[in-house]
């Protein structure tokens, strides 16, 4: 299926790494102009060299900073043209398990910047010009955490909710256009990250037995019983950014492996 991505250019935040790369890398794939975003000049070169060796002829550029701030928006915005993006992934997010009695008002400050103004920031900048041309794409990359809170991270589940009502807001302005607004909501998902933080909660298992233990005792209601693939959710933030999926806007959409128990 010929997704229509060829030709556009796509801005995936903290790509050079994890979902985020995978992201990329699918958009690449797709003959799309990829945008990496990576704190360091290290790491954003090494990801784009890891997506040119997969991919033939792929394109891609990056852009160092640390969106997690005001400065670091600011500072790619700068080198970015309102009307020079016709996707944006927002993808940044972070996410630290801590007794909700430990959280101190530091915790919760650091999470909404990052994971919450990051995304409104770019889309503050990057929407006004997707609204003059009639056309583009937001996602942004939530968490089935949003609408499922887990109770050892309450402020990272209260700031993916938070995306989640972001995302509809934007869409509400696009009334009349071809500009799409939507949020994913994957489960957990197999990167490097979550693998370490699974192996901290069971130091005493190896690897995969550690995961299919979190699986079982800390997401029992998951119908596939296992962490997803960076690759399965690239591939539908992908399909979601496409010209196939014009009459999909304003939705949050479940790429959960069926961990949240609800029909709509």
């Amino acid at each position: 299926m010929d997704l229509g991505l060829s030709g556009q250019r796509v801005l995936v935040t903290a790509s050079s790494a994890g979902i985020g790369e995978a992201i990329a890398t699918s958009f690449a794939r797709e003959g799309a102009t990829v945008i990496l975003n990576g704190r360091s000049q290290a790491t954003a070169a090494a990801a784009k060299a890891r997506i040119e060796d997969a991919i033939d002829g792929a394109k891609v550029e990056f852009v160092v900073a640390d969106l997690g701030s005001a400065e670091g928006c600011e500072a790619a915005i700068d080198g970015l043209p309102a009307g020079s993006v016709d996707v944006l992934v927002n993808n940044l997010g972070v996410y630290e398990p801590i007794d909700f009695f430990d959280t101190t008002d530091a915790h919760w400050q650091r999470l909404f910047e990052i994971n919450v103004m990051s995304g409104v920031r770019l889309s503050r900048h990057f929407l006004e010009g997707m609204l003059k041309k009639k056309a583009g794409r937001i996602v942004f990359v939530s968490s089935e955490s949003g609408i499922n809170p887990a109770p050892e991270m309450a402020h990272y589940s209260a700031t993916k909710t938070m995306q989640i009502s972001v995302s509809r807001n934007l869409a509400e302005m696009t009334k009349g256009t071809d500009v799409t607004v939507n949020s994913v909501l994957p489960g957990p998902v197999n990167t490097q990250g979550v693998g370490d933080f699974i192996a901290a909660v069971f130091p005493e298992l190896p690897r995969e037995e550690a995961h299919a233990k979190f699986m079982r005792e800390n997401r029992p209601t998951s119908l596939i019983e296992r962490l997803s693939r960076p690759e399965e959710i690239a591939d539908f933030v992908c399909f979601i950014a496409s010209a196939r999926a014009s009459a999909v806007n304003g939705a949050a959409l479940k790429v959960d492996g069926g961990m949240i128990r609800s029909v709509f």
